[in-house]
């Protein structure tokens, strides 16, 4: 077994302001978040990017570009960049940071499905900003669309800059998907799989789910041909990302997933669950990858050869 990747995921379009008094809604708190979380053992960190006025997801490249800068200024970490954005973002909105940042990491999501968190507005009683409840409410109507044709165009997008793309794996079918654009050459191996658990539309977030895709996996793209990872929504964090580390795999934890650390006890940054699958996984014997190491196990281009590298 090779040495542990933890990855931290510090804010998402998901979550919205009203839900955590720590939850990272503002560039400067999304930075603090991930540096945080990059000095307790994250070697790789996931951002979106967040309105500066109120939070809302943003597709604004200035602000992609502030935040990476200012993560890479400050930690050694590989940043993803997320092709997913914001709930009801365009394509072209959403793939845009690749080609002006070129990140060492991309999400890509592997097919379309319900992406349902509507239940969240129920836990808001008083909103902070106007435009959470109804942003909430409105996916109990969306479809989160990934087309072959799209994920096509952001592969060749993150191609053309060297970024290695994080496969966002939410049902079992999307392997099939991933072994299709692998046999047309869209995709090339060694892949990297993110196995994205317990979203309402997507696979639950069960031990039985979890073997079940990974062996699929196995079966389907080859053993030798990816390296995986967990995430997983809500109070499954911990135990889904505890049974991927038995596994052999990698793990995420952060804010975007999950904003508790225990029954009615919220997390008070996301370095808080990464210092806790630290701990665990070193009480399992398990070596943490630094960043460096992280970037061989993963296959990624390398720090300097970003497009914020500059600016930091």
């Amino acid at each position: 077994m090779s040495k542990l990747v933890v990855t931290a995921a510090i804010t998402g379009g998901i979550h919205v302001p009203s839900l955590s008094p720590h939850f990272p809604y503002l560039p400067d708190m999304v930075i603090d978040q991930a540096v945080g979380a990059a000095k307790a053992g994250a070697a790789v960190v996931h951002i979106h990017a967040r309105d500066p006025k109120d939070g809302r997801p943003s597709s604004d490249i200035g602000v992609f570009r502030d935040i990476a800068a200012a993560i890479h200024a400050q930690c050694d970490a590989a940043i993803c960049v997320t092709t997913g954005g914001g709930l009801g973002m365009s394509p072209e909105e959403r793939v845009k940071p690749v080609g002006i940042l070129r990140p060492e990491l991309a999400s890509l999501n592997a097919g379309s499905m319900n992406f349902a968190i509507h239940r969240l507005a129920d836990k808001i009683e008083t909103p902070r900003y106007d435009w959470e409840i109804p942003y909430l409410k409105s996916t109990e109507d969306l479809i989160f669309p990934n087309t072959f044709r799209s994920i096509t165009a952001f592969t060749r997008a993150m191609d053309a800059v060297g970024t290695k793309p994080e496969l966002e794996i939410y049902d079992v079918g999307m392997i099939n998907n991933v072994k299709y654009l692998l046999d047309t050459g869209v995709l090339k191996a060694p892949l990297y799989l993110q196995f994205v658990m317990g979203i309402l539309g997507g696979i639950a977030a069960t031990p039985e789910n979890l073997v079940f895709m990974v062996e699929t996996a196995r079966k389907v793209i080859g053993p030798r041909n990816f390296v995986w990872s967990c995430c997983a929504a809500g109070r499954a964090q911990l135990p889904m990302t505890l049974l991927a580390m038995t596994m052999g795999g990698n793990v995420r934890v952060g804010l975007e997933d999950n904003l508790y650390m225990g029954p009615g006890r919220l997390a008070t940054s996301s370095a808080e669950q990464v210092e806790a699958i630290v701990r665990i996984a070193r009480e399992l014997s398990l070596e943490i990858a630094s960043a460096d190491e992280a970037r061989t196990i993963l296959g990624l281009k390398g720090r300097s050869a970003v497009g914020w590298a500059d600016a930091a």
